[in-house]
């Protein structure tokens, strides 16, 4: 599954360059609980108002009301086409998961080929705890 996974992200991963800033080097592809895939890219911009490709696919998977995360990747590749390369999700992706939907913490995160790791082992302090 990581294969077809990684190869759904690759498919519209397309950079493309307006002025100083690079578009959709980073594309993401994640399957839901029911079997659907969606995708996504990043948007850089100069203000932060941009995105990661992983905010952008879970927001086509939210847009039709799935909510639960089996497995997700991000690839990158730079505009001179070079070889691609699966990434871990950054911190504010790890943070965007889970509250979709609490049962992603177990969402597996594919980190190559035939390596993935649930996101709680990249998110592990989920649970809140009173106070003494």
């Amino acid at each position: 599954m990581n294969d077809e996974l990684i190869d759904a992200a690759v498919a519209v991963l397309h950079p493309h360059r307006v002025g100083d800033r690079l578009f959709g080097d980073v594309a993401s592809a994640l399957v839901t609980d029911a079997g659907n895939v969606y995708v996504g890219v990043c948007i850089d911009t100069a203000s932060g108002t941009g995105f990661c490709a992983e905010h952008a696919a879970i927001a086509a998977m939210v847009t039709a009301r799935e909510y639960k995360i089996a497995k997700i990747v991000a690839v990158w590749r730079d505009e001179n086409r070079g070889p691609v390369h699966v990434l871990p999700p950054c911190g504010r992706c790890r943070e965007f998961i889970h509250p979709i939907d609490p049962a992603n913490v177990d969402t597996e995160v594919v980190l190559g080929r035939r390596r993935t790791t649930p996101l709680r082992d990249l998110l592990p302090e989920t649970d809140s705890s009173p106070l003494d």
